[in-house]
């Protein structure tokens, strides 16, 4: 077949280097990890099934072809878990995450901007930031075209319609596509110049079970906020710090949970600034790009406020609020005690707004967790009852902990910000598992934030090898099976088995296959790493059959939860290490490991 000529506009994508915005990016190894040697065939077979799958597109199928069969296949998967039940189905008298989200569309599409933050707060108040309650807004206005009823203020409330169902579904489907697979494409296809290793890496990442079960069966919009994230992540290894830093503040002003990724990217964006050479514009740059970010994002609910106080709507009463910032504030500064009601000021109902959404954001009143979540805090709890200490030294100690955490591998990053992906994403990941297990106020839904760079470590360079497929395999399994009492709760435990088995058999993963923990060389696991991975399936396997079969004693009704909690957080410390241990050992900092000079992020993966 003769090469393709100046009229063919989709070459395959093989061999060689290439050059992308000036920077020369090194062509991975296409059957890195994918395939392995047939002796008796004296020929390569694919190495586990999902590489079966995606086999015939090595030779250069094109990707108009191959990315939308891809993307309507994870589409069918997640429409499929969306049929089953959701937070808070048949579940009086709060009715779950489902209703929280569709009651933040009717406050926000029923009330003045202003009253947003203040509004019937026992009634699932709104606590996120203000891009949520934007998204909100839209999804409400668009869906009160179709059904007014959907979010009639107060009168629909516990509205259980099933058109009103397909539609929540259909938002998040349409919300995650727009934010959320565009990135993930884009990051898979920069990372992968062989089409194989770019569709393996992009169906795994995509068909990760607990996105799925969380967002699409139990009910949420996580995607939107891994998908800022997933963005500003492009930013970085392309060097658009600028392009960076809008998109992280996206991130953090859609969920506040974005901060767990702070810390690194704070010391990836101020060690470019730094090293190899200081650059006080460009720091100068992304502080004031961050500042305005946030200006722009808040912009729409301060201006709102303004207008709503100018029209004459009263403030919510002062008195019945917390307001911890005007306080601390005023209290440094008293010459601005005027600015606060009862006294009228143009900025009073601006400093009351932003006072009330940073409090509901981050809520310290609640206390150190509020479920039982696998990580320090609640296994502590088992041993001695952290309720009996001061909420305040909780707080400080959470605090310092959470710092110790997340300092090495933010250190790592401040040393070497121009540094592969395959030392920037374990960094991202071990910062954002060291908060998960140590920070205040953590969900068991927030294990989703260290598993999504730890899950993206597939699509690098040595991503399908293995080794690699061993440890985010098993991080993925815990983060699933941990979740497993949430997900139980919801009626959810056929979706949860199909999709955790058909994710582990895909990638070649215990229990359908061992062939990961059995390799030699360079790449193989050492037997002390086989030996705990394989305790911590068979635990998780024995778990699951005691919880089915066996009531908990009498007096210990938590007791299954409990050995879930401290198993998972012992795996997930586990993981930590390894993404710590990981991203040390591929910056050169490890004896036996070569010190590589720095590259620019984009030159390998």
């Amino acid at each position: 077949m003769a090469p393709p000529g100046p009229s063919s506009p989709h070459k395959p994508r093989s061999g060689g280097t290439t050059r992308r915005k000036g920077l020369k990016l090194t062509q991975s190894n296409p059957s890195a990890g994918t395939s392995t040697h047939d002796v008796v065939k004296q020929s390569a077979r694919p190495a586990f099934p999902l590489a079966a799958f995606l086999w015939p597109t090595k030779d250069g199928t094109s990707q108009w072809i191959v990315l939308p069969l891809l993307l309507m296949v994870v589409g069918l998967f997640r429409w499929a878990a969306g049929l089953w039940g959701y937070s808070g189905f048949n579940s009086p008298p709060m009715h779950g995450d489902f209703e929280a989200q569709r009651h933040w569309m009717e406050i926000t599409t029923g009330l003045p901007v202003s009253q947003w933050y203040f509004y019937d707060l026992p009634w699932w108040g709104l606590d996120y930031p203000p891009l949520t309650a934007y998204h909100s807004w839209l999804l409400g206005k668009i869906g009160s075209l179709i059904n007014a009823q959907w979010f009639e203020l107060d009168t629909s409330r516990r509205l259980d319609l099933s058109s009103l169902k397909v539609y929540m579904r259909a938002t998040v489907l349409a919300s995650e596509y727009l934010a959320y697979v565009v990135p993930v494409v884009l990051l898979s296809r920069r990372l992968n110049q062989s089409n194989l290793t770019h569709s393996i890496a992009l169906v795994a990442i995509l068909l990760q079970p607990s996105t799925i079960l969380i967002d699409h069966a139990h009910f949420q919009y996580n995607t939107v906020m891994l998908g800022f994230f997933a963005f500003s992540i492009l930013g970085l290894i392309s060097q658009h710090r600028l392009a960076a830093s809008f998109c992280f503040v996206l991130a953090l002003s859609f969920k506040q949970m974005g901060l767990y990724y702070a810390p690194a990217v704070f010391a990836v964006l101020l060690g470019s600034c730094v090293f190899p050479r200081q650059a006080p514009v460009a720091f100068v740059s992304i502080g004031a790009v961050t500042i305005l970010s946030f200006a722009l994002v808040f912009a729409p609910l301060l201006l709102g406020a303004a207008w709503d106080a100018y029209r004459g709507l009263p403030l919510p009463a002062w008195d019945a609020y917390p307001h911890p910032i005007t306080s601390t504030l005023f209290a440094f500064v008293p010459p601005l005690q005027p600015l606060l009601p009862p006294n009228s000021h143009f900025l009073t109902p601006l400093l009351v707004q932003l006072d009330q959404s940073v409090h509901r954001i981050f809520p310290f009143a609640r206390g150190l967790f509020e479920d039982k979540v696998a990580n320090i805090w609640c296994t502590l709890n088992i041993v001695y009852k952290l309720k009996h200490l001061p909420t305040a030294l909780l707080q400080r100690a959470s605090l310092l902990l959470t710092l110790t955490a997340v300092s090495p591998p933010s250190l790592i990053l401040f040393k070497n910000p121009a540094a592969t992906v395959s030392v920037l994403f374990p960094c991202l990941a071990a910062t954002a598992w060291g908060f998960f297990m140590c920070a205040f106020q953590v969900h068991e839904k927030s294990v989703l934030l260290p598993l999504f760079p730890m899950t993206l470590l597939l699509a690098t360079k040595r991503g399908l090898t293995p080794s690699i497929r061993a440890w985010v395999g098993w991080a993925n399994a815990i983060g699933a099976w941990t979740m497993f009492p949430l997900i139980k709760r919801d009626e959810l435990r056929v979706p949860y088995m199909v999709l955790t088995a058909l994710w582990a058999w895909l990638l070649g993963l215990p229990p359908f296959s061992l062939n990961v923990y059995k390799g030699k060389g360079e790449e193989s696991l050492s037997l002390l790493v086989r030996a705990i991975h394989l305790l911590f399936y068979a635990l998780m396997l024995a778990w699951h059959i005691v919880e089915a079969l066996v009531d908990p004693p009498p007096g210990k009704p938590d007791l299954w939860i409990v050995i879930n909690v401290g198993i998972g957080a012992a795996g997930f410390g586990l993981c930590y290490l390894w993404c710590l241990w990981l991203a040390a050992k591929n910056a050169g900092y490890l004896e036996g490991s070569s010190k590589k000079s720095p590259a620019p992020k984009g030159k390998e993966n």
